[in-house]
């Protein structure tokens, strides 16, 4: 009977953690942005090591680069028009810069690719942060952001008194 009530309870439990998730519309895991070469690659190994040390010679040497590729692993349950924004603030722009990005949403969700290329590339000053943002339409899924990305603030933050 003991081990009966113990087995109710693991069950119980981890349906209780799992519960927030089932209700969570989707996710963004991961976000691992990689600088590409003239030759549109990011590394010149499979080795992780090795695309490390690439990845710090092209953020070095700016000339080195042809683009900008953020790749995302999302997941969602829902079926409609799902897409990924990504949002960059850069030097210089008072605006982030937004890309976005159609995908075709499955049960197991998956990777997907942003990229900035070319002359768009070429134009933007330093990339200072980024977010990025799973949309349904225009309702939003998840988000994913760098740890410099902060929101700007409005009238009403700046009139409120500071906190003793």
């Amino acid at each position: 009977m003991n081990r009966i009530s113990q087995l109710a309870a693991a069950l119980l439990l981890l349906c209780v953690i799992s519960t927030p998730d089932a209700a969570q519309a989707g996710k963004i895991t991961k976000v691992l942005p990689h600088w590409l070469d003239l030759q549109g690659r990011h590394t010149l190994s499979p080795s992780l090591l090795e695309r490390d040390a690439y990845q710090v010679k092209l953020r070095a040497d700016r000339s080195l680069c042809s683009g900008i590729r953020f790749d995302v692993k999302w997941a969602t349950n829902t079926g409609g028009t799902v897409k990924l924004q990504l949002e960059l603030r850069v030097t210089g722009v008072a605006k982030p810069i937004v890309l976005e990005q159609a995908i075709k949403p499955n049960r197991r969700g998956g990777w997907d690719v942003v990229t900035l290329h070319g002359g768009a590339f070429k134009a933007i000053g330093k990339i200072i942060a980024w977010r990025v943002r799973l949309l349904d339409g225009d309702i939003e899924l998840a988000e994913r952001r760098s740890f410099l990305w902060t929101e700007p603030k409005t009238t009403s933050d700046a009139k409120k008194p500071a906190a003793d």
